[in-house]
């Protein structure tokens, strides 16, 4: 069993909900929540959008494997209503990232893990400091709490 740490984000719709569900969705079908932070709001980013997100964290516990996981995390966001677009940052229903698989370093092409951006994203980095401020990142060797310190 691997802890895997998700980013979960909403900006449309009944945000509270869409977070509610995905994390009820994930805990059936991808892997038992341990944890989960509390949510914030914030403005999108890399977009322009009226709209504000809601954004969380969580912990779960799985032995699915990374492509399994992207799979069965991608069925959820498509069942929560999540439309795919070609631009890259857009509103969306629900967001489901994969953070952190355990300590791996993972780039296949579809996967990177952890995620290549967290480390410039407060919206990320506040919700896991909550659940888990002394992971420590195998990439950048330092801590969540040191990498929101160091984050403008």
């Amino acid at each position: 069993m691997k802890k895997i740490y998700l980013g979960i984000g909403s900006d449309m719709g009944d945000r509270i909900h869409n977070l509610r569900e995905a994390v009820r969705m994930i805990g059936e079908s991808a892997g038992e929540v341990l944890r989960s932070s509390r949510v914030y709001e914030t403005e999108p980013w890399g977009f322009s959008s009226e709209s504000r997100f809601l954004n969380m964290a969580i912990v779960i516990e799985s032995n699915y494997s990374p492509s399994d996981l992207l799979e069965r995390l991608l069925l959820i966001e498509f069942a929560l209503g999540r439309i795919r677009s070609a631009r890259s940052y857009s509103s969306r229903v629900i967001d489901i990232d994969i953070l952190f698989y355990g300590n791996e370093v993972i780039t296949d092409g579809t996967l990177e893990i952890p995620h290549p951006r967290l480390h410039e994203r407060k919206f990320v980095l506040v919700p896991l400091c909550d659940i888990a401020p002394e992971l420590h990142h195998p990439v950048k060797n330092k801590t969540i709490r040191e990498l929101l310190d160091e984050c403008d």
